[in-house]
């Protein structure tokens, strides 16, 4: 592997000192970006952009040539896998993912299999070489995939829902079933992520974005688990690759998310980030914690909220300054380059490399 430039975001994950704190954003490959949208309708549509490994290579990099940031996360989507299980993903104008063919019964679930990361995912691996060819150590990439919970939630609901009706009604009625399904979702993500360790990704994030639909009981037992039984499975080839836990609403869980294994844990905007690290203390490292919509803010606002998250965790590593969720559609680009200015700017005084 090629050795890299700037490792400030891995020696974060890993607690290790550091002279600033790094920065990167959920989404920050996107249509908040003129030259991302450009892209975009050159590709014709949302899958073809994800599923052509020179394009989403090329949105990969595009907010790297625009800011200074400190890692890259590969351009996909988190419901490639369901989509590779059979289940016909696309997306509609306005109203997000759909899926042609959900889970309606015990057989649906019964007759899902491990797709094959080589097989109809193959633009995965295929892209995460391609961009590490680009980015030649300039900074780490990072790879992803939803979690086997929210992955459930699509595959079952057959869209994006409010209520998780079906999938819910499915955890109380039919525990068993969901928990067949989550096993495979299970073993599919951990077998996805390998593949993209093995292609050269640098860190693995694991995007659960509706666990905090949950309550507790519900959450150790079909969301956490089955985070835990993902990294159980990965095989980093003898490689330090860290991997980062974002559970959306998870706040109440921190203390049971730092137990499971990984290596950071991400924060949405509603955990205040100094009582997050008082309540994990040394097991893990932070991502986050901006409120998106702060990026709605004057350049000057957002330095001070910026200040505020750096002051509020303090002084030493272990904190990767993120969003609080992806960065907005409709956000100004210069105000994005405010928020990474205020965090290079900032961070130094609290790292005593610094």
């Amino acid at each position: 592997m090629t050795e890299l430039k700037n490792d400030t975001f891995i020696r974060a994950l890993l607690r290790q000192p550091i002279e600033r704190t790094p920065v990167w954003m959920m989404r920050q490959a996107g249509r908040y970006l003129p030259e991302y949208r450009r892209v975009r309708q050159q590709a014709g549509s949302f899958m073809n952009l994800c599923t052509t490994p020179e394009l989403a290579c090329e949105v990969t990099l595009q907010p790297l040539e625009r800011y200074p940031l400190d890692a890259a996360i590969l351009f996909s989507d988190i419901l490639t896998v369901p989509d590779a299980m059979g289940l016909g993903l696309h997306f509609v104008e306005g109203e997000g993912p759909k899926f042609e063919r959900p889970l309606r019964d015990a057989d649906d679930i019964r007759k899902l299999a491990v797709p094959d990361p080589y097989g109809k995912l193959r633009y995965v691996p295929d892209t995460v070489r391609l961009i590490q060819s680009h980015l030649r150590g300039k900074v780490p990439l990072i790879g992803f995939s939803g979690s086997p919970w929210t992955l459930a939630t699509y595959m079952v609901e057959g869209q994006s829902s409010r209520e998780f009706r079906k999938v819910k009604a499915l955890a109380y009625d039919q525990p068993a079933l969901l928990h067949q399904l989550l096993g495979v979702l299970a073993d599919a993500v951990a077998a996805y992520l390998n593949a993209q360790i093995e292609a050269g990704v640098d860190a693995i994030m694991l995007f659960d974005t509706w666990g905090g639909s949950l309550t507790t009981g519900q959450y150790a037992e079909f969301s956490l688990a089955y985070a835990r039984r993902v990294l159980e499975q990965l095989d980093r080839g003898g490689r330090t690759v860290p991997a980062v836990l974002f559970t959306k609403g998870g706040g109440l869980w921190l203390e049971a998310m730092a137990e499971t294994g990984y290596d950071a844990l991400g924060l949405d905007w509603q955990t205040p980030i100094g009582e997050a690290r008082r309540r994990v203390g040394d097991k893990v490292a932070l991502q986050g914690n901006l409120d998106p919509v702060a990026l709605y803010a004057s350049p000057e606002s957002i330095r001070a909220e910026v200040g505020k998250i750096l002051a509020e965790f303090g002084r030493g590593s272990g904190h990767v300054f993120n969003l609080g969720h992806g960065v907005h559609p409709d956000i100004d680009p210069e105000h994005v380059g405010a928020m990474i200015k205020a965090v290079h700017e900032l961070s130094p005084v609290y790292h005593s490399a610094g």
